[in-house]
């Protein structure tokens, strides 16, 4: 991961959205010795993507009895 300035990431932030468009690279923003923003490129997944995941697994019939039973453990508390 490549770590920049904030000065440097101001004066040469075309460079950077190339880099992270074009190279995948992950970006590191410091300022004043202190990480404080990272660049990164935006997963590229799509909804069919998962969809067509999910279809390929079973159906966990057990999920829906498991999930009713952690519900019934868990107690509302009032607020005032």
């Amino acid at each position: 991961m490549t770590e920049i300035s904030a000065t440097d990431a101001a004066r040469k932030f075309a460079d950077l959205l190339d880099a992270v468009e074009h190279r995948g690279e992950r970006i590191t923003i410091v300022r004043r010795g202190r990480a404080i923003a990272l660049i990164e490129p935006i997963p590229s997944g799509r909804g069919s993507d998962v969809k067509a995941m999910l279809r390929r697994h079973k159906v966990d019939s057990s999920w829906r009895t498991e999930l009713a039973g952690l519900r019934d453990l868990l107690t509302i508390e009032e607020r005032s």
